[in-house]
């Protein structure tokens, strides 16, 4: 049975902790808005790692956003070979995160429904 918060965990919050300032650094395009880091799930072997990204006030859409950063996946895998104590930086591979807009949706869902109910209750 895997623990709760081992060492994949730990390198996956230094991964993204090191990646957020390098994304302000070198994603300044106004195409892609402002960039954060959702999360990172690495592989057990360590060797790679999925990069989940969201973006707010873009003009990319998701597909080209993601296109384009993973094009600089190995300008952002060296910088964090300079930045981590790591015997090998796992590969990045970067993933649009749909659960921010798969939340709001709900949530829209949810207070229409309550603005159903308030309304056939009023006589």
């Amino acid at each position: 049975m895997q623990r709760q918060y081992g060492r994949n965990q730990r390198v996956a919050d230094l991964i993204q902790r090191e990646l957020a300032p390098l994304f302000q650094r070198d994603l300044r395009n106004p195409e892609f808005g402002l960039v954060t880091i959702s999360r990172v799930d690495l592989s057990p072997d360590l060797g790679n790692a999925r990069v989940f990204l969201t973006s707010i006030g873009g003009t990319l859409n998701q597909d080209s956003l993601i296109t384009n950063i993973n094009k600089q996946a190995s300008h952002f895998r060296h910088e964090l070979a300079g930045k981590l104590r790591l015997r090998s930086v796992p590969k990045l591979h970067f993933t649009y995160d749909t659960a921010i807009e798969k939340g709001e949706r709900l949530y829209s869902l949810i207070a229409s429904l309550k603005t159903d109910s308030d309304s056939d209750q009023t006589p």
